[in-house]
Parts: C-alpha cells; structure tokens; sequence
C-alpha cells in the first residue's frame, strides 16, 4: 500500500501557518510531510518562501508521529553540504529518527541569489555527486577533510548526530540524475509519473528503496473556482523540469506561463470535489512504481477545508490503492 503524504508548500503560505497545517495534517491521518525549500516562490501571486529548515524545526517540536523530508533541498549552491550535513543531522536529533534528507541538483529560481552565475546540468550533478559524499562522510560522526573538483571541506565533524541514521532521497528527472540517486541515495524523488524512471533506478542498484513522487491538486466544493485558483497559482508546473530548472525569476515564469490556459491546468491537476480524480492521478504513480506520493493543495487558504475532505473522503480510497 503507498504512504499518501502532505506537502507543506513553502512558497504559497506564510511560516506560522506551515506549522500549524503540519499538525493538522498529521491529526488528518496523513502517512508523512514533505516540505518545499525555496528562496523564490515560482509566481508573485503566490506570495511567500520563508526558510524551510527554520519551520522544519518548528514542525518537528509540534508533530509526534509523521516522518518529515525535504522535497528537495539544494546542496550545491545557496548552502554548502557541510552546512545541510549540520542542518540534517539537528533535524533527525529533533525529531527522533523522522527526517529524511531530499537532495537535488536545484533551480536557477532559487540559486542565482549568489551571483555565481547557473551551471550546466552535467556540472550540477558533478556537484551533487561531491555534495552527497561529503554528507555522507559527516554522517558517519569523524572529522572529514575533503577536496573535489567542487567543493573543500577542512576537518568538520558533526557533534550532534541522530540515533539512526539519515536516510537521503534524491531527485531525478532523467537517466543522468536517476544513475546518481541509484549510486548514492537511499531513496529516489521524482516529479513525473514516469515508470522509466523508477526502471532505471530498480536496475541500477536501488530496488527495494522507497521511490517518493508529489501530486499537485486544488479542492474546492466548486470545480471552476478551484480551476481559477489552479491557474492563478500553479500555471507555472505546465513546462517540464529542463524548463524549470533554468528560468531565473518569479517575472520570467509568468512570462513563460502567459499563454497557459485555465483547462490546461486542469487537465494535470484535479480540480474540484471528486476524490476519484485524485485517485485516479495518484493511481498513475503507483502503478509506475513509486512507494510514497505526496498531495499539495494549491491556495494557502483552502487548507482546513481540505483537511477536512480528505480525512473523510481521500485518504480511505487512496489507501485501497
């Protein structure tokens, strides 16, 4: 049976509330939290991104029993992997033992804050590679000197380490980025139903390890302002990750997502009160082959009531899946 999880979508909510749907969530009967880490939302419109580990922490004092996992946090750039190693390592003692650790190669949107200019695909998964190694290293609680083509790291050690541990999941969006989940992480993050991928990953070392995707829905007991609302917030998750992932701007996703139409949206994310459409959309990622899927209601204030929906009309027949 797939774990049907929550998303705590950093870039449509404002931080206290973060914390609070995460106890609701939690008390709703959803399986696990993922949470968004971000510098930009990818639209104006949708109107926050406040600092995911900041809440983590928060979360993790105020939940008891759902696992938490970045969805996915970005170790090349804005942070350095000795830093996230530090940040995920007082994650997993915080909440004892329920942190997992996704990693991902990154956005420009998120990145180019630095001012160091966006690398190539093929440079950014080098750098992953290198970031996930020294994690690794400093997981394993010695001091850890290392220096790569990418990054230095001068005698660090970890003090605080969680009992068990960190479990890393990583994204991947093609054969490059799925042989580097399969090498180094224990998981594998995707965002496409694609059952490649998760064949990719089987054969090349990681079968048996959980494969997490997301879903993207907006409930709403009227089906056309729920499609409004998709539109307006979501119109940008219309191009594939090669897009995505370049695009420097919340100005330069608009100007992308301008001949977006409402339907458009609708015909990738459920929109409405019918629960059989999100099986459905669900449906499509276990049947490929992914363990966990996580939902996102779009609209930061539409979150009660969907909590309320999906305790009594989602979760049990995700669950028959």
């Amino acid at each position: 049976m797939a774990q049907i999880g929550y998303t705590l979508m950093c870039e449509q909510t404002p931080a206290r509330q973060l914390v609070e749907d995460a106890v609701d969530a939690e008390r709703a009967g959803f399986d696990y939290e993922i949470i968004s880490d971000h510098y930009f939302p990818w639209l104006e419109e949708m109107g926050h991104s406040p600092y995911a580990w900041s809440v983590l922490g928060a979360v993790a004092a105020r939940t008891e029993r759902v696992p938490l996992m970045t969805y996915v946090t970005c170790p090349i750039m804005r942070y350095h992997p000795a830093v996230v190693a530090q940040k995920a390592a007082t994650m997993g003692a915080l909440s004892q033992g329920r942190f997992t650790l996704g990693l991902g190669a990154g956005e420009n949107l998120n990145e180019h804050v630095l001012g160091r200019g966006w690398p190539p695909v093929n440079i950014r998964h080098e750098m992953l590679g290198e970031a996930v190694e020294i994690i690794q290293a400093l997981f394993g609680g010695e001091y850890v000197s290392y220096r790569g083509d990418h990054y230095t790291v001068d005698s660090a050690k970890l003090y605080d380490l969680p009992d068990e541990p960190i479990p890393i999941g990583l994204a991947a969006s093609g054969p490059q980025s799925v042989d580097l989940a399969a090498e180094y992480g224990d998981a594998l993050v995707a965002v496409d139903a694609d059952p490649g991928l998760v064949e990719r990953f089987n054969a090349c070392g990681g079968k048996g390890k959980p494969v997490y995707g997301q879903v993207g829905i907006c409930y709403d007991t009227d089906a056309e302002a729920a499609k409004e609302r998709a539109h307006r917030l979501w119109r940008w998750f219309a191009a594939d990750w090669k897009v995505l992932a370049e695009l420097p701007g919340p100005v330069n996703f608009a100007s992308y997502a301008k001949f977006v139409r409402p339907d458009d949206v609708a015909r990738q994310v459920p929109c409405g009160p019918d629960p059989d459409q999100v099986v459905e959309a669900v449906k499509k990622f276990t049947d490929a082959g992914f363990t966990h899927v996580a939902l996102v209601q779009i609209g930061a204030a539409h979150q009660q009531e969907f909590f309320t929906w999906a305790e009594k009309e989602l979760l049990p027949p995700l669950r028959a899946l």
